[in-house]
């Protein structure tokens, strides 16, 4: 249910609706608007009838039921998009579109301090990439785990750039959450519920991304596990499904940005770099994610992307991220967005 606060309900209305949502056995979620403030009370759908006699109290002007599973993630919890920093000086959401750039994974510190350098001078205002890689055989290169994230602390120190990263694991959470600023989940960890609630307890921005067999619906209630936690600095990230189509690592769902804004407020970002597999693919559909409304990318960038541990083949180089940069400029300029 929101709970909808009538325009001047003071700060005694609202605690006192908090309070009472507490009484009945649900959790109340307050969104503080421009005019007036709403409060979602999420629990138990069973005896969500009960809600109703909240409409009784003072300050509230209505009790409307969240028709959606999805109830945080909802356009019907929060009708304007969601816009907040990844970092200090770095907001994602609204007229803001941000490019998160690095390579797949931490080799070295020189490789990553000069990523991190490249992809700085030519616009991108995050760097990414992985310390502990989840890969598909035991036998590939896992990552350099803690190393790897001293090294990311390292690059960032170096170019000011925040940085986001995966965490894999739940035991690994408060390690990742020491050095990232942003901590991502991989589309392999999209119904890795305990990893999720865990999640949902941090103060800094989640990264998740789509599963590759996951409907938008199921994407968002991924979601759902972790704005019900008590986090909403949510960024989903469409990184591409599993279809026949072998032409492509993976089919990115570009449909999936308007499908997404139609169904919640929280920004969405595009992985051209996993949905694609091969370079020679991933700018078009970074103009393409520009077009589609998205609020970002996440695109992987190495400075010598054939001697790269993994991905290579999907890496850009320097130079090649660098004109990319530049022609998105011109589509930003169109979209009328800030790049």
């Amino acid at each position: 249910m929101i709970i909808v606060m009538k325009q001047g309900a003071g700060k005694a209305a609202l605690d006192d609706v908090k309070n009472r949502i507490k009484e009945l056995g649900y959790k109340p979620h307050v969104i503080h608007g421009a005019t007036r403030d709403v409060v979602g009370a999420v629990g138990d759908e069973k005896n969500k009838d009960v809600l109703q006699t909240l409409e009784i109290l003072p300050g509230v002007d209505s009790v409307v039921p969240i028709q959606k599973p999805y109830k945080l993630a909802s356009l019907e919890m929060q009708p304007e998009p969601s816009s907040f920093e990844l970092a200090p000086g770095v907001a994602i959401g609204g007229d803001n579109f941000v490019v998160m750039a690095g390579p797949c994974s931490v080799e070295s510190e020189p490789q990553i301090v000069e990523a991190a350098q490249k992809v700085k001078a030519a616009g991108a205002t995050v760097l990414r990439g992985g310390a502990f890689k989840p890969r598909t055989s035991p036998y590939s290169f896992q990552g350099m785990e803690e190393d790897g994230l001293k090294l990311l602390d390292a690059a960032r120190q170096a170019t000011g750039l925040p940085i986001v990263t995966e965490v894999v694991n739940p035991r690994d959470v408060d390690l990742v959450y020491k050095y990232a600023d942003v901590l991502q989940v991989g589309a392999r960890n999209t119904q890795n519920f305990p990893l999720l609630r865990m999640l949902g307890q941090l103060d800094k921005p989640i990264l998740l991304k789509r599963g590759m067999a996951s409907t938008i619906q199921e994407f968002l209630m991924s979601a759902e596990y972790i704005l019900s936690g008590g986090n909403r600095k949510v960024v989903l990230c469409e990184r591409g499904i599993r279809t026949f189509e072998t032409a492509t690592r993976n089919t990115l769902d570009i449909s999936a940005v308007p499908v997404l804004r139609q169904a919640t407020h929280l920004p969405v970002v595009i992985d051209p770099s996993h949905s694609t597999g091969h370079s020679a693919y991933v700018p078009s559909m970074c103009y393409a994610s520009m077009a589609a409304g998205a609020d970002g990318l996440i695109v992987e960038v190495h400075p010598c992307p054939e001697e790269a541990h993994c991905d290579g083949a999907q890496s850009l180089n320097p130079q090649d991220f660098a004109n990319m940069m530049a022609k998105l400029r011109r589509y930003a300029d169109v979209a009328e967005r800030t790049l």
